[in-house]
């Protein structure tokens, strides 16, 4: 946790939008901000054995740059030649873009696309992942599954987050994951990029 603490110290004092453009981000720029950030967190299982879940807020406008840049270098890599094409992935876009602004989207690195087939884990996922902000407890709006070119499950809830309030924490049911309860608390005060707060 030390490293995360020094992180959120850096771009506290150096933001990367502040001091350079997504492009001039290094590797492990966007691996640190993808995974050990202010709005990147593991989180943890209701009990220590259990292993966290890598979790990020892709709703924040750093992140969404850091998947902007690491999906421009992969299509750089191909050197011309056609990307896959992902359904999951065009419709996700496509939905972001005309409800992003209304919703906080919470990516989840699960890692097994197939606990998703099931209608009952489905159900759960539904009923039991929350968004808790002050005294307000607020059921998901959606949900996007992960896929076999995408591990991340995307779950996405209403932006009802006032200037008082202190903290966004979810609590989540996660169908394919050992001990599928995970929650994650992200402060306010932590969120600051390019002078407003992101999440």
């Amino acid at each position: 946790h030390v490293l995360a603490i020094l992180l959120t110290l850096l771009l506290a004092a150096a933001p990367f939008g502040e001091a350079k453009g997504p492009a001039a981000w290094s590797e492990d720029e966007l691996k640190q901000l993808l995974t050990e950030s202010p709005w990147a967190q593991v989180a943890e299982g209701p009990s220590a054995n259990l292993p966290g879940v890598q979790v990020y807020l892709a709703t924040a406008k750093p992140i969404q740059l850091a998947e902007a840049e690491r999906e421009r270098r992969a299509r750089a890599k191909l050197k011309g030649k056609a990307p896959e094409v992902d359904p999951f992935a065009e419709e996700y876009a496509a939905w972001l873009a005309e409800n992003g602004k209304d919703q906080i989207i919470l990516a989840i690195l699960t890692g097994n696309h197939r606990a998703f087939n099931d209608s009952k884990e489905l159900d759960r996922l539904e009923k039991e992942s929350v968004l808790r902000v002050g005294r307000k407890k607020l059921p998901m709006t959606g949900y996007f599954p992960p896929s076999e070119r995408d591990p991340f499950l995307r779950i996405a809830f209403p932006r009802q987050v006032g200037a008082s309030d202190k903290a966004v924490r979810f609590e989540l049911y996660l169908p394919g994951v050992a001990g599928p309860f995970r929650s994650v608390e992200f402060p306010m005060e932590a969120l600051k990029f390019e002078g407003r707060v992101e999440f």
